[in-house]
């Protein structure tokens, strides 16, 4: 079974330096992607360089830099992409989520300057060290309470393997830190299910921002357990898939069928990502699944599409078996749960998939069942499902 990486970087940019940090560092990446995509250059070189600047307050080098450069190799030398090293980037408002494929001592600007955006070199920055990455995920917008929960999952390596704290935890950026649920964010499968199989950065721009709805839907409706225990992919799509309604719902002639689709994304990603983690550690006969008539492995063989997981729930003896004894919920999880996968996927998910135009009758049902407008909540029912201790 594939083991993650064991250790990750987390960092702070600061707006002193440049007041578009991050989008001089997408506007590259982004750029390079459409090369790519119109085929005038290479995939291979779709990637940016991200520089740790070097503060001038600080006299002594950083501690810690042979360690972090030493990561740098492990993702350079996982060259079957079975791991991912990630660098997480906040201005404590914000937080992304980088995917590392090299770290150097050396400056990219004297061998590879178009890679590099250009406030490095008209604010004559000097670098400890600069991070390559392929792709760049947007996890938490604008929402301060936002980021410090999602941080607080990862634990600092050099400080007694303690939570990250935004408040005075953030001392000898970037942190080295490790995540005990072996989280991917730029696995292929979930990309192309998710994203369109497009860069996670180049969809997100797509989006538009919603990190004041997400924060909304937190306050006055999930509330903070139930929000903050879905996986962060399905937040994203719950607040565009809300966005989106509430947007059209006065204008009769709007389609509004993408409200399903990004609830189903939602379902998808997070019901995909909570098997993940519930199996690392079963034993094989519950991993193994018949899929359309073709024998995966689980967790390696996720993702599943709604109605794949509907049928493996609800119709793999010994998968239900499992998760009805090792999850918090199992028994509903196992048993109503994908009874609703099922209908959702019939009447809605593979229609809109197929680019039919639902009604808005089918839409406003199965957007009030699954945010619990006038009835129980399917998504809070879900976030309620976990491993126990």
């Amino acid at each position: 079974m594939t083991s993650p990486a064991a250790h990750h970087l987390v960092t702070v940019w600061n707006p002193r330096y440049a007041s578009d940090a991050m989008e001089a560092h997408l506007r590259v990446l982004l750029d390079y992607d459409a090369r790519a995509t119109s085929g005038t250059d290479s995939y291979e070189n779709v990637y940016v360089w991200w520089g740790k600047v070097r503060s001038s307050q600080r006299q002594q080098p950083m501690p810690h830099l042979d360690a972090i450069v030493r990561l740098g190799a492990d993702a350079a030398d996982d060259t079957d992409s079975q791991r991912e090293t990630h660098l997480y980037l906040t201005d404590y408002r914000t937080l992304y989520v980088a995917n590392v494929t090299a770290i150097t001592k050396s400056d990219p600007r004297a061998t590879d300057a178009a890679h590099v955006p250009a406030y490095y070199t008209s604010s004559s920055l000097s670098c400890d060290c600069w991070f390559e990455i392929s792709d760049i995920r947007l996890l938490v917008r604008d929402d301060l309470d936002g980021v410090a929960e999602e941080l607080a999952q990862l634990r600092n390596v050099r400080y007694h393997d303690r939570p990250v704290s935004l408040y005075g935890g953030m001392l000898e950026l970037p942190l080295l830190v490790s995540r005990s649920d072996g989280r991917r964010f730029f696995d292929a499968g979930e990309q192309e299910q998710l994203a369109d199989d497009k860069l996670w950065a180049r969809f997100d721009a797509e989006q538009g921002g919603v990190g004041a709805l997400e924060a909304v839907l937190r306050e006055d409706h999930f509330g903070e357990a139930a929000w903050h225990s879905l996986d962060s992919s399905a937040r994203r799509f719950i607040a565009m898939a809300e966005r989106t309604l509430r947007d059209h719902r006065r204008d009769p002639a709007a389609d509004l069928t993408p409200v399903l689709v990004g609830y189903a994304k939602a379902l998808e990603a997070h019901t995909n990502e909570l098997l993940r983690r519930a199996l690392l550690l079963a034993p094989e006969s519950a991993r193994r699944v018949k899929v359309e008539g073709r024998t995966r492995v689980l967790p390696e063989g996720l993702p599943l599409s709604l109605r794949q997981l509907g049928f493996a729930l609800g119709g793999e003896r010994a998968l239900s078996d499992y998760l009805r004894k090792t999850l918090h919920e199992g028994a509903w999880f196992t048993g109503e749960f994908p009874l609703i996968l099922d209908n959702f996927a019939t009447e809605a998910r593979n229609p809109a998939a197929h680019g039919e135009q639902l009604s808005r009758e089918v839409v406003v049902h199965w957007r009030n069942r699954l945010l619990g407008v006038g009835s129980e909540s399917v998504l809070v029912r879900l976030a309620r499902v976990a491993p126990r201790k």
